[in-house]
């Protein structure tokens, strides 16, 4: 009797050997087998003969069960082991490949080292590795000695009106919603105007706790210049309150669990308000908030209340504004976002030559220059009269962006009225185009149209410094007031309106030269 043998084939040579099998049968063309195998037909030739010699062996490959060609020798991984035993038990795979090559002259891959770490037992793969455990954190005693602070993208108005932000203060002593702010994106004067209004009604914490968003820390490794901190914790210092970010999302998780109620309670509590506006939001809180507290609130386990009073001293108008330093220049003048400021010629002002002065943005716009708490007079140079390029967004403030765009982008008729339609009748009549009605032509879209995008989409008045960059909005003294105010990143809206502007009035004159 004739014993059976077991044969272990990959997939692959499994469906090698279909293929072969239906060639042999004559149920598949040669050259449609070689295709569908990626091989030629003088190999699968060949692949057929030793199927036919030797059986659904053949079609094994010669060098399973062998050693590698470009193995470590024996004697070689066995020193390796015995050096990461004596020297380098606690080192990681990268750090061991770069030691053996350094200090022992062994030039090997890490992924090598890995596997030799790993049949030694020095190293434990991540796949194996016990997940970690985060475990719950005491809340704190008493109320205002930590604030756990965070924003939340959503949809509040649903269909009724764009996704906005949510500024979120949630104590960490008794959960209780202490502010709770509308805002079109998650910024520095978002968070500014939000961190007012927690001081105007409680006081100062001890300390408020956020994540590690480039609002709140540094993040690049590598920074060397700029002045080391943030604008909300330089304004946090000053108001000698610590500023806290969490190592991840779920050691503040009292704000992020107050994200999703108020995802659901909050959404149907303005759906039933008729609310569909960031103003009527924020002015519906603190009833909400009261409301929500007496449902959800916990008692803390001291009656201690941990907030502290504002200073006559401490001017919030001056603390909550974007500062930076500029250096005079021989000439009076000093840059400040791609503007040239030219400072009155007298004698006080000849004496801050060289020396770095301070330069106020506060929230609506304006902008002040300011040395030892008096602001100086100036006038404004506007060098650069167009943008030509396209301004940095980031990701958090990208919805934002692409709703004032829309906005700006539908009120552009972009076809050409003086101009036939392309598109003909079956009679072969050209169809004219016609101007859309409540539309404008590129040249006839202006400031005004923009801040009316603005307006519609329910941007927070923070400042004009972006769309004065554009050159869409003329020089104003100090004392002036703008008519309307917007964030760093909207002038992406309008980026391109004043480069498209510019090169088409180019093209028109050098039409007329010719």
């Amino acid at each position: 009797m004739r014993r059976m043998a077991r044969v272990t084939m990959s997939m692959r040579e499994l469906d090698r050997l279909k293929c072969i099998q239906a060639v042999i049968d004559g149920e598949l063309y040669p050259y449609k087998a070689a295709e569908r195998l990626g091989i030629s037909t003088r190999q699968l030739r060949r692949l057929a003969e030793r199927y036919r010699a030797e059986g659904p062996t053949g079609l094994i490959s010669r060098r399973c069960s062998r050693p590698s060609n470009n193995r470590l020798e024996a004697h070689l991984e066995q020193q390796i082991v015995n050096i990461l035993r004596e020297s380098y038990a606690d080192f990681g795979p990268t750090l061991a490949a770069e030691k053996l090559a350094g200090r022992h002259g062994i030039h090997i891959s890490r992924e090598t080292v890995r596997r030799l770490q790993i049949e030694a037992g020095l190293w434990i793969p991540r796949k194996l590795r016990p997940p970690k455990i985060q475990q719950p954190r005491a809340r704190r005693a008493c109320i205002g000695e930590l604030i756990q602070i965070d924003g939340c993208e959503h949809r509040w108005f649903e269909d009724r009106a764009p996704m906005c932000t949510a500024i979120v203060y949630v104590d960490d002593a008794t959960s209780r919603l202490m502010v709770v702010r509308f805002a079109g994106t998650e910024s520095t004067f978002a968070y500014f105007e939000a961190t007012r209004e927690y001081l105007q009604h409680y006081g100062k914490p001890l300390a408020f706790y956020s994540d590690k968003a480039s609002i709140f820390r540094i993040n690049q490794p590598g920074a060397v210049n700029g002045p080391g901190y943030t604008q909300f914790g330089r304004a946090l210092y000053e108001l000698n309150i610590d500023g806290i970010c969490a190592n991840t999302a779920a050691a503040k998780g009292r704000v992020e669990r107050a994200h999703l109620t108020l995802q659901d309670r909050l959404v149907k509590e303005l759906r039933l308000e008729g609310i569909s506006s960031m103003d009527a939001a924020n002015a519906f809180m603190p009833r909400f908030i009261a409301d929500y507290n007496a449902r959800f609130a916990k008692e803390a386990r001291n009656p201690h209340d941990a907030h502290r009073v504002l200073r006559s001293d401490e001017e919030l108008d001056l603390i909550f504004c974007w500062r930076e330093l500029r250096k005079v220049t021989k000439a009076l003048t000093l840059h400040y976002e791609r503007k040239l400021y030219l400072l009155a010629d007298t004698a006080a002002n000849r004496r801050l030559i060289g020396k770095y002065i301070e330069v106020f943005q506060y929230p609506d716009g304006r902008i002040e220059i300011r040395v030892a708490g008096v602001a100086l007079p100036y006038s404004l140079y506007d060098k650069l009269g167009a943008l030509d390029q396209g301004a940095i967004v980031e990701n958090k403030r990208l919805g934002h962006v692409l709703q004032i765009v829309q906005d700006v982008q539908s009120l552009r008729d972009s076809r050409a009225a003086d101009v036939p339609s392309t598109a003909h009748r079956a009679d072969g009549q050209i169809v004219p185009r016609n101007k859309l009605v409540g539309s404008k032509r590129q040249r006839e879209l202006g400031p005004d149209d923009l801040e009316l995008a603005i307006r519609s989409k329910g941007s927070i008045a923070q400042t004009n410094r972006r769309l004065r960059e554009a050159g869409l909005l003329p020089a104003k003294l100090p004392e002036s007031k703008p008519s309307a105010a917007l964030r760093a990143s909207d002038c992406v809206a309008v980026g391109s309106l004043k480069g498209i502007k510019s090169r088409k009035q180019k093209r028109a004159q050098a039409d007329i030269s010719t």
